[in-house]
């Protein structure tokens, strides 16, 4: 065994850097590295698996094993040591391989004869690509100062897959990154379907020189921009616009990270073993990567992802690749993303056909925001900007929460059937935009729309709405860095309120925490936010907000009929105590000599299910209530909507569910109080109906759901229906679903 100096293993690299030059396919440049690294490392086998396919690796060059075994020999991800190296992303160092947990004897391969073993993952930035092996006869363990030199190659390895380096020839899929068909699962964040082409909302930064020729000027380049990169932060930390703490903190952070000795130490280390600076912070930022997933402490965790963060910042320092990168966003770009936040996403206007993030939640402002430009969204489709390259084919299906990216044309045939129907489906709604949502009976239901952006207004029109059910006035605090101004607010309401030309509009007073964090207001480190200080409860807690919102709402009505309501109602006080501000903040407007309102109309949002209990008075003196079916859902079953493994496992259409709305139905009759649903299952058409045969006639959801909705309200007859659900619920069935499916399949 051959130990590996600074000198040795740049002569390594230099000579691996050579292979990429030369004039070849990808198989020859494969065979000449493997016997480069065995002839270096003095070692009998050298060996390169690469994968097939997402979950198969394949061994593609060897020398010291059997020749036709290459292209052969295939594994699944965590089998065997090659497999279980893949798998882990950790090497393993053994000078008995065959007595270590899962090992595989390949016959074929003729590896019978050699003890010892070395796999390296090949991988970048996280993204796995495939297995570094050496194996001697020698029962021996590889040094630390070995195993970290196979590290630096294959490192280097792994920028020239990305590169494109093995490519070509007889196997010339073998190598080809970013080419295979790839399917993600994730979460249906926002319901629809689109196919179009990959745009980066974070380009990758492309490695093009992993091999330096004078360490001395690379260590010089690293350190150049890494003081470039404290002198940005710096400059950004002593902006007098940053106003925002969290930001602070990050660039805080940021700053600390930056001046870590032991971090530019190890870049410099990889340096002087032939890497350049920016394959040296690529190497850095793979086993901070690697740190990440094991460690056990939160706090850990957001310091090493803060590290990634920094990392990229230091690569686009090096290679002069900003966030913009001249390249042209392609047709029908679909934005994948990490995360975006509103602001951002509302920067892409409405150019966007679709949007994929990794993170994300359903009731993120993401989401709220995809819901108002009416595009499919799909959350939780993990590691899918490592695989995504911009102009990339995708097609992304928001109703199963799936997304496939450079899809085989099968898949992307079947795509476009559904798409297809999907918009014939639509022209015949479109044909039912001015007919009111009667039943064959003759009972009507008041179908409305969900909005929280001017790009909603003109959905009121087109879709056929009778109105607004639900604007959310929380994306004008959300998408902004600071706290909007009273004059501000006025113009917007102002504008809504005449593009609804006198439909009506019921205001939800600003309904921040939980997942709708605003910038400028610290996080609160809760256990539980949902069920913790937010929406109402941060109105009552800060009553500077909630009155300037109310005194714009008022001024922007300019005595026009207003209709207000509040969120997150727990208890009738928190109603009244928004009520009387509510009211004082109109007599006060009135004594100041403005117009108010000739009708104002104040409701509340029941979405705790203790209001289903609230005293008689409570529904004598609400105007109106509107069920946020969304929340009262995750309260009801107390299944966290977050939560993909519990969130679909009950079903809205459960008896013990509508016992209990037919019981707030019951009580809002008696009080003759208006009542309406609004949520995601308002805009189910099996579920809308269900909730007007019950007697919910007043339902609100996003424009693309109404046509659906009234089209199946038009073929029903809601009395019918009613009796068939109490039927299915006499027989003891749990779900009405069922009978209601049943029903519908008669018609």
């Amino acid at each position: 065994m051959v130990e590996l100096s600074e000198s040795d293993s740049r002569t390594l690299l230099r000579r691996l850097r050579d292979t990429l030059a030369t004039e070849g396919d990808g198989q020859d440049r494969l065979n000449h590295i493997t016997q480069i690294i065995a002839d270096s490392m003095g070692t009998e086998v050298c060996s390169i698996y690469l994968f097939r396919d997402p979950e198969t690796l394949e061994l593609c060059a060897t020398e010291g094993l059997k020749a036709e075994a290459v292209h052969h020999t295939r594994m699944r991800l965590g089998e065997g040591l090659v497999g279980r190296v893949a798998r882990s992303g950790r090497p393993i160092n053994s000078a008995d391989a065959p007595s270590e947990p899962g090992f595989r004897y390949m016959p074929e391969t003729g590896e019978e004869i050699y003890s010892s073993f070395v796999g390296v993952p090949i991988q970048r930035v996280g993204e796995k690509l495939g297995v570094l092996v050496v194996q001697s006869k020698d029962e021996r363990s590889f040094s630390d100062d070995e195993l970290y030199g196979l590290e630096v190659v294959a490192m280097v390895l792994a920028e020239m897959t990305e590169l494109g380096a093995f490519t070509g020839g007889e196997n010339s899929e073998i190598g080809a990154t970013h080419r295979f068909p790839v399917m993600f699962r994730g979460a249906t964040g926002q319901e629809g379907a689109a196919e179009g082409r990959v745009w980066l909302h974070e380009p990758r930064v492309v490695v093009t020189n992993p091999v330096a020729e004078d360490p001395e000027a690379e260590a010089a380049r690293l350190e150049e921009a890494i003081t470039e990169l404290r002198g940005k932060i710096d400059e950004m930390l002593a902006s007098p616009t940053l106003i925002d703490k969290d930001q602070r903190q990050v660039l805080e952070t940021f700053k600390m990270l930056a001046a870590s000795k032991g971090w530019k130490r190890r870049m410099l280390e990889d340096i002087a073993a032939g890497l350049s600076a920016e394959a040296a912070v690529e190497k850095e930022q793979n086993a901070a990567r690697d740190r990440m997933r094991k460690a056990p402490d939160p706090y850990l965790r957001e310091r090493l992802n803060d590290l990634d963060d920094l990392s990229n910042r230091l690569l686009r320092q090096l290679t002069g690749q900003g966030s913009d990168t001249g390249a042209e966003m392609p047709e029908n770009p679909v934005l994948v993303a990490r995360n975006i936040g509103p602001a951002e996403l509302l920067d892409y206007d409405r150019k966007l056909k679709g949007v994929v993030l990794e993170e994300g939640s359903v009731g993120s402002h993401a989401a709220i925001v995809t819901r108002a430009l009416s595009i499919p969204l799909v959350i939780h489709a993990g590691r899918i900007t490592a695989e995504a390259l911009n102009g990339d084919p995708i097609l992304v299906d928001g109703d199963q929460g799936v997304v496939h990216l450079r899809p085989e044309e099968s898949v992307a045939h079947a795509f476009r059937d559904k798409i297809a129907m999907q918009a014939e489906a639509q022209k015949r709604y479109a044909s039912l935009r001015d007919q009111p949502a009667m039943d064959k009976s003759g009972q009507t239901v008041s179908l409305m729309m969900n909005a929280g952006l001017m790009a909603d207004l003109p959905s009121l029109k087109g879709s056929g709405a009778d109105g607004v059910g639900l604007f959310r006035t929380e994306l004008q605090f959300l998408t902004r860095t600071k706290v909007p101004r009273r004059n501000e607010l006025v113009q917007l309401y102002k504008r809504v309120m005449d593009a609804a030309d006198g439909k009506r509009v019921n205001f939800r007073t600003l309904d921040i925490g939980s997942d709708k964090v605003v910038p400028y207001m610290k996080p609160q480190d809760e256990p539980n936010p949902a069920m913790g200080w937010r929406a109402l409860r941060v109105g009552l807690d800060k009553p500077g907000i909630l009155r300037m919102q109310l005194q714009a709402l008022l001024r922007a009505a300019d005595g026009r009929p207003t209709s207000i309501m509040f969120p997150f109602i727990a208890l009738p006080e928190e109603f009244y105590a928004a009520r009387d501000t509510l009211l004082r903040v109109r007599d006060r407007e009135a004594q100041m000599g403005r117009p108010v309102p000739e009708e104002l109309r104040i409701g509340a949002m029941l979405e705790t299910p203790s209001l289903g209990f609230a005293p008689d008075s409570f529904y004598r003196d609400c105007d109106f209530i509107s069920i946020g079916g969304n929340d009262l859902k995750q309260f009801f079953f107390a299944a966290d909507r977050e939560n993909e493994r519990v969130r679909r496992r009950y079903d809205t259409l459960d008896g013990s569910f509508l016992n209990f709305l037919e019981r707030i139905i019951a009580r809002c009759a008696v009080s003759d109080t208006h009542l309406s649903f609004c949520g995601e299952d308002a805009g189910r058409p099996i579920e809308s109906l269900t909730f007007a045969a019950l007697g919910i006639r007043t339902l609100s959801m996003r424009p693309a759901s109404i046509g659906p909705v009234k089209h199946l309200i038009r073929r029903a007859d809601l009395g019918e229906l009613r009796q068939v659900i109490q039927q299915a619920r006499n027989a003891g069935q749990s779900s009405v679903r069922p009978a209601v499916t049943s029903y519908l399949a008669h018609l």
